[in-house]
């Protein structure tokens, strides 16, 4: 890594949108490197074992590369495979396991600082930074004692180890209600603790009437207008609608509370930020600092129900064609 050539762009991250602008700019004749600080679409890896997409293939797909399923949604197998495929197929440019620390603005463009899994430090020079590290990676912390011993995740894979374990279940959006109802359907005695008066209506269409009905006959057991504010090793301790505090008998807890942006790796170039925690962004997702493009839902701390891969493969695509233009505008590149 050290000694590496100046390129034209730096991505970081190697997701469907991070992956959607490397192949832009491949195509588009720019030299570029994705920096993947775990392994190629991560958050997608990170997702519960068994979990189906909101969406159609064709709105996954990315470089005009058809997602092929037997299914009317695809799945997370799906994903995977469909999204290794193409990297292979692209032949892309793409350093797993390498996280960036840092970005300095530089004379030529940028500096990144990156670190790989074995702690080997390294620099990259870049004309242009593209940012696609979404959110999944950086989970809402509860701020409440316990949350972080070896009997709490903010993270659901399967309901296999659960059978026959009380599971309390903290969220009310989608990641809980999945979570919930198969945590269930494994054989789990599940309790959802949701702080709001009902689920959010945000929750895939299929899966809420399926939980309430579950709620409504009693297989799971919620308790709205409540919240969580202590885990212990045989409990957690609950204050309800009330105000009462109770303890509630559980082996183990999922806090499914959402994920938000974390950009702090940009922190030395002052990004500019609307009220909402949103970047300020042009029309071709470039920030407040010049030739830094933020694309998919890393840019969206305050709207990140509004991003997904559907519409961030389309920022990655329009972020290239603005790289494209500016450098086309330098005359040509020394090589």
């Amino acid at each position: 890594m050290p000694g590496m050539s100046l390129v034209d762009v730096a991505i970081v991250g190697a997701g469907p949108v991070g992956l959607a602008a490397a192949i832009a700019c491949k195509r588009a004749g720019l030299s570029y490197v994705v920096l993947e600080r775990g392994c190629v679409v991560n958050a997608i890896f990170e997702y519960p074992t068994y979990m189906t997409f909101f969406t159609t293939a064709p709105e996954l797909e990315i470089g005009n590369h058809p997602m092929v399923t037997g299914h009317d949604k695809p799945d997370r197998r799906d994903a995977l495979m469909y999204y290794r495929l193409v990297t292979q197929r692209e032949e892309l440019n793409v350093e797993q396991y390498t996280e960036v620390t840092r970005v300095h603005a530089a004379p030529a463009g940028f500096t990144l600082a990156v670190e790989k899994r074995d702690g080997t430090p390294g620099v990259i020079e870049a004309r242009r930074v593209i940012v696609a590290t979404g959110y999944y990676d950086n989970p809402l912390h509860l701020g409440i004692p316990g949350e972080d011993g070896e009997n709490v995740s903010h993270y659901y894979t399967e309901a296999h180890p659960f059978m026959g374990l009380n599971v309390t279940v903290i969220g009310a959006g989608n990641s809980a209600a999945d979570a919930a109802l198969d945590l269930w359907r494994g054989g789990a005695n599940v309790t959802m603790i949701v702080r709001a008066p009902e689920l959010k209506s945000t929750i895939k269409y299929w899966v809420r009437p399926d939980l309430e009905n579950r709620i409504r006959e009693g297989s799971v057991t919620a308790h709205f207008n409540s919240q969580v504010v202590q885990i212990e090793e045989g409990h957690v301790k609950v204050r309800g609608e009330d105000g009462r505090l109770w303890d509630l008998p559980t082996h183990f807890t999922f806090a499914l509370t959402g994920y938000r942006p974390d950009l702090t790796f940009l922190s030395d170039l002052n990004l500019a930020e609307q009220a909402d925690g949103c970047l300020v962004l042009s029309e071709a997702f470039e920030s407040s600092a010049p030739g830094l493009f933020v694309v998919g839902s890393a840019g969206f701390a305050g709207k990140t129900n509004q991003v997904f891969i559907e519409n961030g493969r389309h920022h990655a695509l329009a972020a290239v064609v603005e790289i494209e233009r500016q450098l086309s505008e330098r005359g040509p590149r020394p090589s």
